[in-house]
């Protein structure tokens, strides 16, 4: 994926009030005075693409932090598919926004392009953008798998590997499907029996959704049909009494004294016009209720058979289900089950031989890719000392190892070990035994530097890796970075004038006082400034011979 970092905006995180900053492509230095807040970038960088939270971080009186970048992308379309599928909204014109807003009270909140995404999406997305290096950022180089992958790329083997993995899911998905259908033979006669008995009880039952509630609801009421029957009767003649006090013959009167003040004054014909709608609308009531009473069902093998119903659902539910839907699944399973065992021969035949074919497709590939990891482990291992011989280890030992594994997994058959003896005369050892902070971080600038090519992740960022180092360690040590600027965008903070002369862009990073509040501020150096500053980096004083240094320093980048 070809991608840069165009924009960062940082409001309210530690001693950042808001700060909007543009790298730029190829190397980009970081540089400052020690506490000067240069850590707070990538710090942001890490918030943004889904690391934990800190929320001591937000800014003193702030209600929130937020951070947010845009990525300007060369061709979207891979990365659109894949965001679709997570549910997020595709790129516009080639630019990816990510933002993420962390309140002091409540849960943060993350947006893709605008969208909405869980902090699992934004942490896979920064996986594939961005590679991060500092003093204590290379777990992942530990992993033995990790490592395995980097030898496929550089073996160019990557595709191959993926395509194992997909077959050898599918090899272990078949012989799940077989084992379970051989579990099925296990006393199939008395399973057949039970599972028929099941499903054939529970589809003559003829469930239907909501049916229990309508059974308890109708059970209810014919329990009390002789009651409600007397309550409607006793209803229907107190609405339809002519007799002396009655509702009829007083709304009666009514109507006819409304009809006669309306005669008499025009303005009364509202009140005509009203008792009229209540003279219609009592005799509907009247309907109303004889129908209610004509539907209530009194007949006691109405009762029994509703009884009856009310008493099966409860017996299925007790065998088969809480609930009348668990019922109905377990009546499909046992359906599907019974279809299983009866051709259970047919099925665990037609899967053999899809395994068959799945299992010597994955076979092959797996031959393919360990000797293609056989072939590569020397090479990469001689590239690497190589590098590692530019970066100071100029005797330091570097190997590639590869275990045979017993059963193969979804890596292969065999998984790499990176082993390392960074002084002469002691045995290699696994890189995760023996390798110091300091050590790491040039054995993985040395690994980026041979994958430069096969490594798709654009933006790789190192925070201080040329750490203990000077000279002309210091000199190679950003040289390896600008070649990687070629193939990606490359941020790096640096306390070091050789590292930070070869940026194609150097920015300061520098706290400033306001009068009231102290503040993070970041601004590109150009010109005179980019020389002061790296003649601070070279001894601390702004004298003529260290500007000179750093000039003859910037020189030398042609």
């Amino acid at each position: 994926m070809l991608a840069t970092l165009a924009s960062l905006r940082i409001r309210n995180l530690a001693l950042v009030e808001d700060l909007v900053w543009h790298p730029g492509r190829g190397l980009v230095a970081i540089t400052g005075e020690t506490g000067a807040g240069k850590s707070l970038l990538i710090g942001a960088l890490q918030l943004l693409l889904g690391e934990r939270a800190d929320k001591s971080l937000i800014r003193a009186g702030a209600d929130a932090c937020t951070v947010e970048a845009s990525f300007e992308l060369a061709d979207s379309k891979e990365l659109d598919a894949w965001l679709e599928d997570q549910g997020t909204e595709p790129c516009s014109d080639g630019q990816l926004l990510l933002k993420r807003s962390l309140p002091v009270e409540g849960s943060g909140r993350q947006f893709v392009n605008g969208s909405p995404c869980t902090l699992t999406v934004l942490k896979a997305l920064g996986d594939q953008l961005v590679d991060l290096h500092g003093p204590h950022d290379h777990q992942s180089l530990f992993r033995r798998e990790a490592q395995t992958r980097v030898l496929d790329a550089y073996a160019g083997a990557a595709v191959m590997a993926g395509e194992f993995a997909i077959a050898h899911r599918e090899t272990k998905r078949l012989a799940g499907e077989i084992e379970h259908l051989r579990a099925l033979e296990q006393d199939a006669s008395l399973r057949g029996e039970m599972l028929a008995h099941a499903a054939r009880e529970i589809a003559e039952a003829k469930l239907l959704p909501g049916e229990e509630e309508e059974v308890v609801s109708r059970l209810r009421a014919a329990g009390n049909s002789q009651r409600l029957l007397e309550l409607s009767s006793q209803l229907e003649a107190a609405l339809g009494a002519e007799g002396e006090g009655g509702i009829r013959q007083a709304l009666s009167e009514a109507v006819r004294a409304a009809r006669e003040l309306a005669r008499l004054d025009e303005s009364a014909a509202a009140l005509n016009e009203a008792l009229g709608d209540v003279a219609v609308r009592m005799a509907d009531l009247e309907g109303d209720v004889r129908s209610y009473a004509g539907k209530i069902d009194s007949d006691p093998g109405s009762l029994r058979a509703l009884e009856a119903r009310a008493d099966l659902l409860q017996s299925l539910k007790r065998k088969y289900g809480g609930t009348i839907e668990e019922v109905v699944a377990r009546g499909e399973q046992a359906a599907q089950d019974l279809e299983d065992l009866e051709t259970r021969g047919e099925k665990i035949a037609a899967l053999e031989r899809d395994a068959t074919a799945a299992a010597a497709k994955a076979a092959k590939l797996a031959k393919t890719l360990s000797a293609a990891r056989a072939k590569a482990a020397p090479a990469l291992a001689k590239a690497v000392t190589s590098e590692l011989r530019e970066l100071g280890f100029l005797r330091a030992g570097f190997g590639v190892r590869l275990e045979l594994l017993a059963e193969a997994r979804s890596q292969g058959g065999e998984l790499a070990e990176f082993q390392f003896a960074p002084n002469p005369g002691e045995p290699v050892q696994p890189l995760r035994s023996i390798a110091s902070s300091g050590e790491i971080s040039r054995v993985m600038l040395a690994l980026k530097s041979v994958l430069a090519g096969q490594d798709g992740v654009p933006l790789l960022v190192f925070d201080e890796i040329d750490a203990n180092v000077g000279g002309e360690v210091a000199v190679k040590v950003g040289q390896k970075m600008r070649g990687l600027s070629s193939a990606h965008q490359v941020l790096c903070i640096t306390h070091l004038p050789q590292v930070a002369a070869a940026a194609h862009r150097q920015f300061s990073v520098t706290k400033e006082y306001d009068g009231n509040r102290t503040v993070t501020a970041v601004g590109e150096l150009v010109g005179t400034a980019r020389v002061a500053e790296l003649a601070r980096m070279l001894g601390g004083q702004d004298t003529d011979s260290a500007r000179a240094h750093a000039r003859t320093l910037l020189a030398s980048q042609g």
